[in-house]
């Protein structure tokens, strides 16, 4: 009885080693794909924003009411336009006092200027006089100069892009009122990253991609590339030409991707087949890893340069859990 239970469970863990053994040499299941021959290219990506190549933006230089405000959104103004009015009556109320103050000072000027002929003051008297005379007459030049920036003018001769803010309301010091400008020519505006910018230059081809029309190609030429970049978000400011009948429209927001480079008829491999240069293939039944040459890296692809064969059949994505020679088998479709 002891020799056929022991014989039952040597029989068993034999069995169960067994077992394991086909489990282990079972082939693991892959995708597989075939390389292939298409355009691919090197891109730099940015985002950017539809700007007029000329505007200007018009801000309240003091806190103070909005009183008046033009209704010439989307309407065209000349240079000068009052385009809104700020409440003036405490800085008016400043500018009376100090010209009542001026007037006094002056009288006193003179009065003084007669009695020092007289020998009845000082040249001294006379000269603080004229002293506060000057003072009090900057004064009330700088308090009508302030009363200008009271009225919000157009800074040059174009149309009323956009404008915030309505009567009643406490316009803001350095708060944008108004954008003046030309509609027309649009360019989009985008931030490069420093490490892709030497790569960037003017004229080269930019695709774009818009939410606002997403079943269209859009495009731009590198227009300008700022000298200066900015050292805080580390980016540099590009401007792109617009077509003159682009659909963009002022104040859209665009995917930019500035083609640097283009291989024609290349030979192609997803890019989720590839750590680094490595890459898995499929040669009778097992896995096989190899090292290749890549050139151009696209969003989806990658240019192989040399190290494959057209007719390969890629393991794709990426097999983390195969090892080398490991037996594999295909997904089926």
């Amino acid at each position: 009885m002891r020799l056929s239970r022991l014989t039952v469970a040597v029989a068993v863990v034999l069995a169960m080693g067994a077992l394991g053994i086909w489990y282990t040499q079972r082939p693991q299941t892959v995708t597989v794909v075939m390389p292939k021959r298409g355009s691919v290219a090197e891109v730099v990506y940015a985002n950017g924003v539809v700007e007029p190549r000329t505007w200007a933006k018009v801000t309240a230089l003091v806190r103070e009411r909005i009183v008046e405000q033009c209704d010439c959104e989307g309407k065209p103004v000349e240079q000068g336009a009052v385009l809104a009015r700020l409440d003036t009556s405490e800085a008016q109320a400043a500018l009376v006092e100090l010209e009542a103050r001026l007037r006094l000072a002056r009288d006193d000027h003179q009065r003084l200027s007669v009695l020092v002929e007289r020998n009845a003051t000082s040249q001294q008297s006379v000269d603080r006089a004229s002293s506060e005379v000057a003072q009090l007459e900057a004064l009330v030049a700088g308090q009508k100069a302030k009363l200008e920036s009271y009225a919000l003018r157009a800074p040059a001769t174009g149309t009323v892009l956009r404008h915030d803010g309505e009567v009643g309301e406490i316009a803001e010091p350095g708060t944008i009122l108004f954008w003046v400008g030309q509609p027309s020519p649009l360019i989009v505006v985008a931030d490069v990253n420093e490490e892709d910018i030497p790569r960037v230059k003017v004229g080269q081809r930019a695709l774009l991609r818009s939410d606002a029309f997403p079943n269209q190609n859009l495009e731009a030429t590198v227009d300008s590339i700022t000298p200066k970049g900015d050292p805080v978000t580390k980016t540099y400011r590009v401007r792109f030409k617009l077509p003159d009948d682009t659909p963009l429209m002022i104040g859209m927001s665009t995917d930019v991707n500035i083609v640097i480079r283009v291989a024609e008829n290349a030979l192609t491999v997803p890019s989720l087949a590839l750590r680094g240069n490595a890459i898995f293939t499929v040669e009778d039944g097992r896995a096989s890893r190899h090292e290749i040459v890549t050139g151009i890296r696209g969003t989806k692809d990658v240019e192989v340069q040399s190290g494959l064969a057209a007719d390969a059949r890629i393991i794709s994505p990426y097999p983390e859990d195969v090892a080398e020679g490991a037996r594999v088998t295909f997904a089926k479709e």
